[in-house]
C-alpha cells in the first residue's frame, strides 16, 4: 500500500499508524507517550499531531499519528504552520499542569518534555497560561524509588510496564481531571506497596515523576569526610552500560575507565562486584547438592536479584523455603569488606563506607534491609544507580572517554572469572552455577561451558545437565521479567513442574537492562543486545571462566571462610526471607484481572535479530 509523507511517497503495511510508518521510513514525529517497543500507543499526550488531507476530501484534519491508521494514498504532513501551532499549544498546556523546578529535577537534561517543548519551538514569552499545577502526590518512602505526581505527564507508560510486562500490577490511575495521577493499588504509600522495586517503570517514565531515589549527596560527604574510608564496588553490567552516558558505543566495555573515575572523584578503594559473584556461585552451588542429596526444598530458586526477592516475599512467601539463603554479591562483598577486607587492609570498620554502583533501583532496598547490618553497621552503605553515578561523574568534571584505563586497587576482592561475568545478564547466573556444581561432582571441568539453551530472551528456558556421580541429571528452568518468574513459580504450585534449580531475574534481559541504567529516549531497551554481547565476550575473553578457579576466591576460602557452607560462611554470607503479602480484599478490577490474564509482551522489545 503506497501514500505519502511530507510529499515523499512511501509504502506502508496493512494496519501500520502513521507514526509507525513516518519511524520506519526516517520520518520524525514527536511524542510523549508512545512507546512502540512495548507496544504502547494510547494517544494521551497528544502531541504527535499530524495533517492528514485524504483523497476525495476537500479538508485536511488534524490527527494523532500514534492511534490514525494510514490509508491508501493518503498524504500526511508534519511541518506545517497549523501543525506546529497545536503541537506548541498542546506542549504549553502539559507545561502549565506540570511542576516547572526543572533545575532541581533528576531528569534535567535529560528529559522528554524538555525535547519536546525545544522542538515545537516553546518560548517563555509565548506561554499563554498560568501554572496550574495542583499539589498532588509526592512520595519518598520506598528506599529505592520516588513518586512524585507534580511532574507527571499521564502518558500511561509505567502503567503499561507494570502491569502488561512485569505482573506486578502495584500503579492505578486515580482521581479525574487536573486532579487525576497515577497512585497505588490499595493506596497507602510507595514503602508499603506491591511495588518490588525494580525500576522498569523509571525506565520508560519520559519526565521526573518516577526516577531512583538521589543518594549522590551522601557519597559526596564521604568522599569529602577524611575521617571515612571508601570502599566502592560495581556491578558486571555497569562495565557495559555505563559508557552509553559519555558516548560510547552500547555495549562498550569502560571497567578500567570506571576505575580511573573513582580514583579521581576521591574513592580509597576500588573493588568489582564479580569477586562477590564467584562468592555467591560457591555457596549456591554447594547449597544447590546438599539439597538434592539430603532431600531439602526443590527447586531451588537463585537468590541475588532483591526485586525477585520482594516480588516472592509479597505475592509467593509460601515458597520462601525454596530460595536460596546465599546473599546476592552485592551483599556479600559488603558483608566481607567489613570483615576480611578491614582486617586485610587495617581499617577499622566503623570507619569504612562501602558504596556499590549498580543497575539495579532494587539494590537501594536490599542494602537497606535490616539483616544486612553488623554490630549497628550497615555492610552496604549506599547504592547508585548507573544514571546517579554518570550524574556524579559528570557535575564533577570526569568524562570516561579522557580517563585511561586504571587496574582495580586491591586483587584481594577484584579477580574474577568469566563466569562471574555474565551474572549481568538472564540465565547467566545459572550457566556461572552449572560449571562450578559439575566440577564439584565430578572433580573435573564440564566439557560443554557455554550452555546455549540458557541463552536467549524468551521468558522461559530450560534445560537439562547430566550431573553424573550418581546425581543423573538436573533439570533447570530460567525465568525473567516478573510475568515468567509468575509463570513458574504458578506451574510449581499445581505441581506441574519437576524442575529442580531456577534462576529468576525481576528485569527483563537481568541486570543488563535493570531499572538503574542508562536510559533510551523513546525506547524501553534499544541497547539490549549489544551490552549482553559484551559481557558474553568478557566472559570468552577471561583466561578463568569457572568461579571455582578464581585464585581470590580459593585465597578467601583457604585463608578465612573455610569452605562453603561452613559456620562463617553462613553467618557473613547467607540470609533469610520474610512474609510481606499484603492482606486486603479484593477488587472488582482484582477479579477482572484473574478472568482476563494479561499476555506476556516480551517478544515486543526482543532486539532485532532475537538472542545471542
Amino acid at each position: 500500500m503506497r501514500g505519502y509523507i511530507n510529499n515523499e511517497e512511501i509504502e506502508f503495511r496493512r494496519g501500520e499508524t502513521i507514526l509507525q510508518a513516518a519511524k520506519r521510513t526516517g520520518h520524525f514525529i514527536p511524542t510523549l507517550c508512545a512507546l512502540s517497543d512495548i507496544n504502547h500507543t494510547p494517544g494521551t499526550c497528544r502531541v504527535c499531531l499530524v495533517e492528514m488531507r485524504q483523497e476525495g476530501r476537500d479538508k485536511s484534519s488534524i490527527v494523532t499519528a500514534c492511534t490514525t491508521p494510514m490509508v491508501e494514498g493518503v498524504s500526511i504532513f508534519t511541518r506545517t504552520r497549523r501543525v506546529r501551532e497545536m503541537q506548541r499549544l498542546q506542549v504549553e498546556l502539559l507545561l502549565a499542569d506540570h511542576d516547572q523546578d526543572c533545575a532541581a529535577c533528576i531528569r534535567h537534561g535529560d528529559c522528554e518534555l524538555q525535547d519536546v517543548a525545544q522542538f515545537v519551538g516553546l518560548q517563555q514569552t509565548r506561554r499563554r497560561f498560568r501554572n496550574a499545577v495542583e499539589a498532588r502526590t509526592r512520595d519518598d518512602s520506598s528506599r529505592a524509588v520516588v513518586r512524585d505526581m507534580n511532574k507527571c505527564v499521564r502518558c500511561q507508560r509505567c502503567l503499561k510496564i507494570c502491569r502488561s510486562l512485569q505482573g506486578v500490577d502495584a500503579l492505578v490511575y486515580a482521581g479525574s481531571g487536573l486532579a487525576s495521577e497515577i497512585g497505588l493499588r490499595g493506596g497507602g504509600v510507595q514503602a508499603q506497596s506491591d511495588c518490588v522495586s525494580c525500576g522498569q517503570c523509571v525506565l520508560v517514565c519520559p519526565v521526573g515523576a518516577l526516577a531512583e531515589r538521589d543518594d549522590t549527596e551522601r557519597v559526596v560527604d564521604y568522599l569529602y569526610d577524611p575521617d571515612v574510608f571508601t570502599v566502592f564496588q560495581f556491578a558486571p553490567a555497569v562495565r557495559v552500560g555505563l559508557g552509553e552516558e559519555f558516548g560510547f558505543e552500547p555495549g562498550t566495555n569502560v571497567e578500567g575507565r570506571i576505575v580511573a573515575a573513582l580514583k579521581r572523584l576521591g574513592a580509597d578503594l576500588v573493588m568489582d562486584t564479580n569477586f562477590a559473584a564467584d562468592i555467591t556461585i560457591m555457596e549456591e552451588g554447594s547449597e544447590l547438592l546438599e539439597r538434592i542429596k539430603s532431600g531439602g526444598a526443590l527447586p531451588m530458586f537463585t537468590s541475588c536479584c532483591p526485586g525477585w526477592i520482594n516480588f516472592a516475599e509479597k505475592n509467593y512467601p509460601e515458597i520462601l523455603p525454596h530460595i536460596s539463603s546465599t546473599r546476592s554479591p552485592q551483599q556479600c562483598f559488603g558483608s566481607l569488606a567489613k570483615t576480611y577486607l578491614t582486617e586485610s587492609v587495617g581499617v577499622d570498620p566503623d570507619r569504612m563506607r562501602v558504596v556499590s554502583i549498580m543497575p539495579c533501583t532494587a539494590k537501594k532496598d536490599e542494602a537497606a534491609r535490616p539483616q544486612f547490618n553488623q554490630n549497628g553497621r550497615a555492610d552496604v552503605d549506599v547504592v547508585l544507580t548507573v544514571r546517579e553515578f554518570a550524574r556524579l561523574l559528570k557535575r564533577e568534571g570526569l568524562h570516561l572517554a579522557a580517563l585511561e584505563p586504571v587496574a582495580f586497587d586491591n586483587p584481594i576482592m577484584s579477580g574474577y572469572s568469566g563466569a562471574a561475568a555474565i551474572f549481568g545478564t538472564t540465565g547467566g547466573v545459572m550457566e556461572a552455577a552449572v560449571r562450578t556444581v559439575y566440577h564439584a561432582v565430578n572433580g573435573r571441568e564440564l566439557d560443554r561451558i557455554e550452555l546455549a539453551e540458557l541463552r536467549g530472551y524468551a521468558n522461559v528456558r530450560s534445560a537439562e545437565v547430566d550431573l553424573g556421580a550418581g546425581l543423573g541429571s538436573v533439570k533447570l528452568a530460567v525465568a525473567h521479567g516478573l510475568t515468567g518468574a509468575r509463570q513458574v513459580v504458578e506451574s510449581m504450585l499445581a505441581g506441574a513442574s519437576d524442575v529442580q534449580f531456577v534462576e529468576v531475574m525481576a528485569c527483563p534481559g537481568g541486570c543488563m537492562d535493570g531499572g538503574g541504567q542508562p536510559r533510551c529516549k523513546g525506547a524501553y531497551q534499544k541497547n539490549a543486545r549489544a551490552r549482553r554481547k559484551a559481557l558474553y565476550s568478557i566472559d570468552a575473553e577471561k583466561p578463568v571462566r569457572q568461579s571455582h578457579n578464581n585464585p581470590e576466591i580459593q585465597r578467601v576460602y583457604r585463608e578465612y571462610l573455610g569452605q562453603p557452607l561452613s559456620e562463617l560462611s553462613h553467618r557473613l554470607l547467607h540470609t533469610r526471607y520474610m512474609d510481606r503479602k499484603s492482606v486486603r480484599q479484593p477488587t472488582m478490577l482484582d477479579i477482572w484481572r484473574d478472568v482476563v490474564r494479561y499476555a506476556p509482551v516480551h517478544s515486543e522489545y526482543e532486539p532485532a535479530g532475537g538472542g545471542a
